[in-house]
């Protein structure tokens, strides 16, 4: 691989106008494409093999007037202080609005009138519309939308307070500024690295430009594909900071190559053919984690991850083809004068220890004690993981600004937290011989457990299908109400014994929670999924057992680390204000399952940068102590810089109004600080002091049944030495060449 890599890199760099004017043709035609095609809302969502689905799927065949997954909204009217909805002139102007929202568009399913439906609290103060919709809110028009925004104009001008909740009007979270400040602390910490700032562009440029043809592409294909509104964003955090970090290594090696004299075109293969192959290890290892949600069996989810996976993709071509041509247009002047005067004080025979050669020799001399605080420490972070409990946020975790959050607290102070998340329960009775009874002993059952109201059952025309809506006591994506599902599944156990009649139970509340069980289903199979690759792939690279067993087993340490971090604080609460984590609940279903794909690609990235520099040193000569020395010389510094980016790109999304970014971005930051800066640089170091020879041990039949993949570039420093003319071939029998 890193002979053909090295071939890749001179290519590209010889024909860096033809490769650069490809680039930028792609990113054209993918801006245009997004330019052109209709936004994103959110994805229809689905999970197979779930009974909510099941109930959804049987409605939509039983009474398909129902829509039953079709877009809901409630318009929430509050009285002024002092009056009731039920007055005259507030009643009027409701009926008014119902009547509106009727004729305000085509897609509508049905309104129902507050009146009516009793939809007023016993007090009189609130009242609500429910608006439904024939269609998903993916495929709701402008003008629909627009309908219903300017419903409640009118009636805010007469004194009543008007919000509107429902996923209907669900928009495009925006991270604001934030994310911008983290591209600007990467910009910083590059220039600090590099000491150029052409050095220090080049690996933002490509990066921005990688990102912008895997965003742009998802957002013209998300109407065709189905793709939610935060797949992009997803797509942008985690292709932004590996774009940025895989070009970081490219520039970094090809720097180390111009410092020992060799031609630019020489320096830019090189670069590729070695760093290039850890770049590519590394992104496949995302590339496969992030492929690997797929076994989740959830279509959102399936789709999220493959978005991701090409944006990841599309980084690692750019780090391998435009990055070394923009290093032909930049020049000596990647170079810097520090740079410049420090590569030559690195040939005196006298360099002063850098900061990773010191921190290594401390590592050295207290091998337990370091090894021992990484451990517990993170040990006692990862504590309240143990408290974790998955769902999916509600209305409620929206910010406080914005209607639908509004909407949410109008209802609860109204009518009650249940009023935001009602359940449909679905009666089957095809195979009851009293339909009727059978549903009405549902509706018993129900009162019995204890909920806040029950409406009476209600036929389609076959008279073969009921549904009941249940209004549960606490809010949606509480314990509670979770609870009251289940004791409702269970109860309908005993009815479809006695009488034949299956109860399902669906809606929004109830498919999240199904959603999270699955997802809960999923995580450590999953986790053990990943963590063998890991060790696996490992093991080929470093043809070793127990480093490849450190290395996973750090990454778990790390992970779980992680999300006793995010419990702590989006869960239980603490520092919330800091991060503006507005009201606590469950963690996001599918943000452990997420982080554990990301960052296992993040975690075998810095593994790979620092521990094979190790296992050169020691294969030709070195012992295992300076071995760990060298590797820290040459790798702390880009590792480090690369885990701060990494940081400041995921940080920039905690600032999303979006719950779902906020808690990923926030996950992934912190889970690279553990990983890089507690269990790379800190535990692995110790631990690889510990073992001693013992650490690069592999059984010989084992050693002769592994293929070579070659991710030192050993091969190609043995081409390159024997070759006749090739630059830098003394040297190469001098060193051989590092990642």
């Amino acid at each position: 691989m890193a002979t053909f890599l090295y071939k890749l890199g001179r290519l590209t760099f010889r024909r860096r106008r033809f490769v650069a004017l490809i680039w930028v043709a792609l990113l054209a035609v993918a801006g245009i494409g997004a330019a052109t095609a209709p936004a994103a809302t959110s994805s229809s969502f689905s999970i197979p093999g779930t009974e909510a689905q099941r109930a959804f799927d049987l409605l939509e065949q039983r009474n398909p007037g129902t829509s039953a997954d079709g877009a809901t909204a409630r318009v929430v009217f509050k009285a002024p202080e002092g009056e009731k909805v039920t007055d005259p002139a507030n009643k009027s102007e409701i009926t008014g609005i119902v009547k509106e929202l009727e004729t305000g568009s085509k897609q509508i399913a049905s309104v129902a009138d507050p009146f009516a439906t009793q939809a007023v609290s016993q007090n009189g103060s609130t009242a609500y519309i429910s608006v439904s919709y024939q269609v998903s809110s993916m495929e709701l028009t402008d003008a629909t939308r627009e309908s219903l925004e300017d419903a409640g104009k009118d009636a805010q001008k007469s004194g009543m307070k008007v919000e509107i909740g429902g996923d209907a009007l669900q928009v495009m979270p925006h991270t604001g500024t934030a994310e911008i400040i983290g591209v600007v602390i990467a910009a910083i910490v590059l220039v600090i690295t590099f000491g150029s700032l052409v050095a220090a562009g080049l690996p933002l440029v490509t990066a921005l430009v990688g990102v912008g043809i895997g965003v742009s592409t998802i957002t013209a294909l998300a109407s065709v594909l189905d793709l939610g509104s935060t797949t992009s964003i997803l797509a942008m955090m985690i292709g932004l900071a590996v774009g940025i970090d895989y070009a970081l290594f490219i520039v970094s090696r090809y720097r180390a190559e111009l410092a020992e004299g060799r031609e630019r075109e020489e320096a830019a293969g090189r670069a590729v053919g070695t760093a290039g192959s850890a770049v590519v290890f590394a992104g496949l290892t995302v590339v496969i984690a992030l492929v690997g949600l797929a076994v989740v069996n959830i279509p959102m989810l399936t789709k999220m991850g493959f978005a991701a996976a090409g944006t990841v993709a599309i980084a690692v071509l750019i780090a391998l083809t435009l990055v070394p041509a923009a290093l032909g247009f930049a020049g000596k002047r990647v170079m810097g004068r520090k740079a410049r005067r420090a590569a030559e004080a690195e040939k005196s025979a006298e360099t002063k220890p850098n900061m990773g050669t010191r921190w290594a020799r401390f590592v050295l001399r207290k091998p337990v004690w370091v090894m021992l605080v990484g451990v517990l420490g993170l040990g006692i972070i990862a504590v309240p993981a143990a408290s974790l409990e998955m769902g999916l946020p509600d209305d409620g975790a929206q910010p406080k600004s914005t209607t639908q959050r509004q909407a949410y607290d109008m209802l609860s102070d109204g009518f009650g937290p249940g009023f935001n998340g009602p359940l449909l329960v679905v009666v089957d009775t095809k195979n009851s011989s009293d339909g009727k009874a059978a549903a009405d002993r549902v509706s018993e059952e129900i009162e019995a457990i204890g909920v806040g109201a029950v409406i009476p059952p209600a036929f389609n025309k076959a008279g073969d299908t009921a549904t009941i809506t249940v209004i549960p006591k606490d809010r949606p994506s509480s314990h509670a109400t979770e609870e009251v599902v289940h004791s409702i599944r269970d109860a309908g156990t005993d009815v479809k014994s006695d009488t034949g009649a299956e109860v399902l139970v669906t809606g929004a509340t109830a498919m999240n929670i199904d959603f999270s069980q699955k997802m809960n289903d999923a995580l450590l199979p999953y986790l053990a999924l990943v963590v063998g690759l890991a060790f696996l792939l490992l093991m080929l690279v470093f043809r070793s057992i127990l480093v490849p067993l450190k290395a996973a087993l750090g990454f778990l340490l790390s992970v779980v680390a992680a999300l006793g971090a995010v419990v702590a604080v989006f869960q239980w609460g603490w520092l919330g204000s800091l991060f503006g984590v507005e009201q606590t609940g469950p963690i996001m279903s599918m943000m452990p399952i997420f982080m554990v794909g990301v960052v296992f690609g993040l975690a075998m990235d810095y593994e790979v940068f620092l521990v094979t520099r190790m296992r050169e040193a020691y294969v030709h000569g070195e012992s295992p102590g300076q071995a760990i020395v060298t590797g820290f010389k040459h790798g702390a510094r880009v590792v480090t810089a690369a885990a701060v980016i990494m940081m400041a790109v995921f940080s920039g999304f905690i600032g999303s109004s979006e719950q779902m970014i906020k808690m990923i971005g926030f996950s992934l930051a912190i889970a690279v600080f553990f990983d890089a800066f507690v269990v790379r640089m800190a535990i692995v170091p110790a631990v690889l002091a510990l073992l001693g020879k013992r650490a690069w041990w592999l059984p010989r039949w084992l050693d002769r049944a592994l293929p070579n993949v070659d991710v030192e570039g050993e091969k190609l420093q043995k081409q390159l030495t024997v070759e006749p003319g090739s630059e830098g071939g003394e040297s190469g029998e001098r060193e051989l060449v590092r990642v």
